[in-house]
């Protein structure tokens, strides 16, 4: 078995795992934290996101490693100026925009006004963390399923 195909596994194995936690946070976790009192609300999530987000930044650091391994070792830097390998940005731009959060927003920025937030609007709040998530989620799914096809040779273009 050679590094490629290693790295490959790695990637499929990342992205199942923390797209799949995004999932599971979208359409599990928080409708469920938002049925519960106001009061009760922000311990909860932080109990449930204080176990995810170390697995979350897991999963996002070994899938791009993964994938900028397989660019570099397969030569694929090109693809990122041809068209027909449109899904490559995609995939490029939805770790970026969670790399961003994960890393940066989240533990430096939002963590605190979310809580502020949460403590005066509990309802608002985790409506918009829960629309955020959805958002969130419905980008990864579609850069997944660009993704594939793209590899498979279907390009619009």
């Amino acid at each position: 078995m050679d590094d490629l195909t290693i790295a490959h596994m790695i990637h499929i194995l990342a992205i199942v795992c923390w797209i799949g936690g995004v999932a599971f946070a979208t359409t599990v976790v928080i409708p469920s934290v938002k049925a519960l009192p106001p009061s009760e609300r922000l311990a909860a999530f932080h109990r449930i996101e204080s176990r995810f987000a170390p697995q979350a930044r897991i999963w996002l650091l070994l899938a791009g490693a993964s994938g900028l391994w397989m660019i570099q070792r397969g030569g694929m830097w090109g693809r990122f100026g041809d068209p027909h390998f449109w899904w490559m940005h995609a995939m490029l731009c939805v770790w970026s925009i969670f790399f961003a959060v994960l890393f940066i927003v989240e533990p430096l920025i939002l963590r605190r006004r979310f809580e502020d937030w949460a403590a005066r609007s509990p309802d608002g709040a985790f409506r918009l963390l829960h629309r955020v998530h959805i958002v969130l989620l419905g980008l990864s799914l579609i850069t997944v399923i660009s993704a594939v096809a793209g590899s498979h040779g279907l390009s619009p273009f």
